[in-house]
């Protein structure tokens, strides 16, 4: 529904500023002095972007609450953000872990989650000093977006830079699964954005602040997305090195002093600090927790013209039918339909990042730009923003699975092309009406609007955005059932060891089995169900514990106490094969689940 709203508004936009009165641009005059006047004061301007941005999504708690997790990156960083926040790089391995294998966590040779750092580091910070992981998610976001601001104004005049980070407080900032869930993006974004402001800055004045910051975005973006990091630094470090090696001796030596030398030391002790990390989770400093994950339960590989790992053996069928299933379907898309696969992912970025209303610019741009233009006309800036984002798609095209925060590194850069059709658009006259001007303000108007529509969309009963694409949805919700579940439990006296038994039509891709970094003190267990032998190893274990069978594929799911004797079926062989005990309604009935 959201998506043809904005559909409807973008095809209305054009023809309201070629032929509507000029009363539009009378009446967005004075707001646009206003705008250009405060932007010039550029960290009042940055400040204002991080203060809004915050400000918003608290205001629409009502509307978009602090999400439950339901995916498993979010469940992965979840443990990794719980791990640190016990002051623990990792945990050793428990003693009974093929019940709590899931989903992108490593159960041996340590307990962690298969991801870099950067994002459990914010959830961390949430966690551990303002109560929940979920302001680790509002803060980075809130910086991501005030980073936006800052370089922009390095790559296009102040108005424009505030005018830009706005938008992605709109469109990113708010109703977004970056700020509404804990998959990550906004952290790969910040670094992609202190990296591509300082570049600008060092060329121009060679100063060390502007060399750490490039190097804190480097090290952000080495420790949440390094492998589209590459394709997006590459480009940037690439123009950095040349305009030293262009420079004439004295700058030559500035460069050297005020930036080579601080920027390698930065990027060293990244380097070794994730090293020792790596080391800590796997034993080796070369050996990530990622690779880990991947040789022990990735059937699928990461390219397309790599093979198929069929060696691996699964313990529970829920694990086999998701990587046997989603993934190797992937895998055959991505060899054999190669134009629609890139099709698919240009389409999916492009409606996250911009949607209708933000490719408007771009449609007109075909029209009003004159037949033959070369690169010389568009600007050495508008040409390398371009070049860094290519290169970036072609990195992200490479493997065989696609989603928006994938891109998050490059995010910025595209905000920037952005704006620079917006300018480009907004100086076009016809038959001097300034058509121009009114369809790139029509265009902010109409986010605005669209933005207090999703606000206020309960009051109209507006369905959710489509989930698939993202646009003005964080795509949650489907973990509401494991959090009422929860909620329940955590009032119960005691603690609580909850076995889990799926269907064989299990949808795979929703997981219930996850767990903290000190499972043994948790309030809460989630086991495996591996049927009465192995249930019973683990029921001894956890001997002081009350103990539950819960299913939660039927309609209403069932969860009631678990009672080994009247399972059927072969002890040695998982539940989830289908031999489970069938349970009556209890208690849980009353939720609607």
């Amino acid at each position: 529904m959201f998506l043809l709203i904005e559909f409807v508004v973008s095809a209305l936009i054009v023809p309201l500023a070629l032929f509507a009165s000029p009363l539009g641009n009378r009446l967005f005059k004075p707001i646009g002095r206003k705008v250009s006047r405060f932007a010039t004061h550029r960290t009042a301007a940055v400040l204002a972007i991080l203060f809004l941005a915050l400000l918003t999504r608290i205001l629409v708690l009502k509307v978009e609450p602090i999400p439950k997790p339901w995916f498993y990156d979010e469940f992965s960083y979840l443990l990794m953000a719980d791990t640190f926040s016990h002051g623990r790089l990792t945990n050793p391995a428990h003693v009974m872990w093929k019940h709590f294998e899931t989903f992108h966590v490593n159960q041996v040779p340590t307990y962690c989650s298969m991801y870099y750092p950067a994002q459990g580091l914010f959830l961390t910070f949430g966690q551990k000093f303002m109560g929940h992981p979920f302001w680790g998610v509002w803060l980075s976001t809130g910086l991501m977006c005030a980073s936006f601001c800052w370089a922009l104004q390095a790559w296009v005049p102040p108005k424009w830079a505030f005018i830009g980070a706005g938008l992605a407080i709109i469109r990113l900032g708010t109703f977004s699964y970056w700020a509404d869930s804990y998959w990550g993006g906004s952290v790969a974004a910040l670094g992609g954005a202190l990296v591509l402001g300082a570049l600008p800055r060092i060329q121009h004045y060679r100063r060390l602040r502007d060399a750490v910051v490039m190097g804190i975005g480097l090290a952000i973006l080495a420790n949440s997305r390094p492998y589209e990091s590459i394709f997006y630094t590459a480009p940037i470090l690439l123009a950095l090195g040349w305009s030293m090696l262009n420079s004439d001796k004295l700058i030559r030596e500035k460069y050297w002093r005020s930036v080579a030398i601080p920027l390698t030391l930065i990027l060293v002790l990244t380097l070794s600090a994730m090293a020792y990390y790596f080391k800590g989770c796997t034993g080796s400093p070369l050996t990530t927790p990622y690779l880990v994950n991947v040789r022990t339960y990735e059937t699928a590989p990461m390219f397309p013209w790599q093979q198929l790992n069929t060696s691996i053996t699964y313990r529970h069928l829920s694990m086999a039918q998701y990587q046997l299933g989603w993934p190797v379907q992937e895998y055959e898309r991505a060899r054999h339909d190669i134009s629609a696969n890139f099709l698919m992912r240009l389409v999916k970025a492009s409606v996250f990042f911009s949607g209708p209303l933000l490719l408007l610019p771009w449609f007109v741009l075909g029209v009003i730009l004159p037949y033959g233009l070369s690169a010389s006309d568009l600007g050495r800036k508008t040409v390398f923003l371009m070049g860094i984002s290519l290169l970036s798609i072609l990195g992200m095209c490479l493997p065989i699975y696609f989603e928006s925060h994938y891109a998050a590194p490059a995010c910025c850069t595209l905000y920037a092309l952005e704006v620079q059709a917006l300018r480009r658009v907004y100086i076009f006259d016809w038959k001097g009406r300034q058509a121009g001007r009114l369809l790139v303000r029509y265009t902010i108007l109409a986010c605005l609007m669209l933005f207090g529509l999703r606000a206020t969309s309960r009051l109209f009963h507006l369905p959710a955005p489509a989930s698939w694409f993202r646009d003005w949805e964080s795509g949650g919700g489907q973990g509401l059932g494991r959090g009422l579940v929860e909620s329940k439990l955590e009032k119960e006296p005691g603690q609580h060891l909850v076995f889990v038994r799926y269907s064989p039509a299990h949808d795979s891709h929703s997981e219930w089995v996850y767990n903290g970094a000190d499972i043994d003190n948790s309030k809460i267990v989630w086991a495996r169900d591996m049927g009465p032998v192995q249930n019973a190893e683990l029921v001894r274990y956890f001997s002081s514990r009350k103990v539950w069978l819960l299913e939660p594929d039927p309609v209403p799911l069932r969860i009631a106490p678990y009672a080994p004797k009247q399972a059927v079926g072969n002890p040695d062989q998982s539940a989830e094969t289908g031999a489970g005990l069938k349970l009556g309604a209890t208690w849980f009935a009353s939720t609607g689940k």
